[in-house]
C-alpha cells in the first residue's frame, strides 16, 4: 500500500531526526483522521474511527502497525505536499474558536 509521498525539505528533515519511517506516514495517510486547519492544511492523525478501519481492513497485523504510529501527527498543504510530521505531546482539540483552547493567552 505504497502511496507516492511528496515530502518538503523540512518534512525529510523532521523524518529522519524523530526517527519515524516512511512506512508510518504511508499507514496515517491511508488509514488516519483528517481535519482541515483554518489554513486550508490537512492535519492527519489516528483515533478511534482511525483504528477500527485498520482492524477490519487490515487485522490484527494492522493493529500492532498502528500502535507504533498512535501517537503520530502529519500536516499536508493544499498541494498535497506533507509539510511535517511529529510525535503529539497533547490532544487535539476540534474547537476552532478564539479562546476555546485552554492554553489561548499563553504563548
Amino acid at each position: 500500500m505504497r502511496l507516492a509521498l511528496h515530502l518538503t525539505q523540512h518534512a525529510e528533515k523532521r523524518l529522519q531526526q524523530r526517527g519515524i519511517r516512511p512506512e508510518a506516514v504511508d499507514l496515517l495517510m491511508s488509514f488516519g483522521t483528517v481535519e482541515v486547519d483554518h489554513n486550508g492544511a490537512c492535519n492527519y492523525y489516528i483515533d478511534k474511527c482511525s483504528r477500527r478501519r485498520v482492524e477490519n481492513q487490515l487485522g490484527g497485523q494492522g493493529l500492532r502497525q498502528l500502535e507504533a504510529i498512535g501517537q503520530l501527527y502529519l500536516v499536508v498543504n493544499t498541494d498535497g505536499e506533507v509539510i511535517t510530521v511529529g510525535h503529539r505531546q497533547r490532544r487535539i482539540y476540534h474547537d476552532r474558536k478564539p479562546g476555546s483552547f485552554p492554553w489561548a493567552g499563553k504563548y
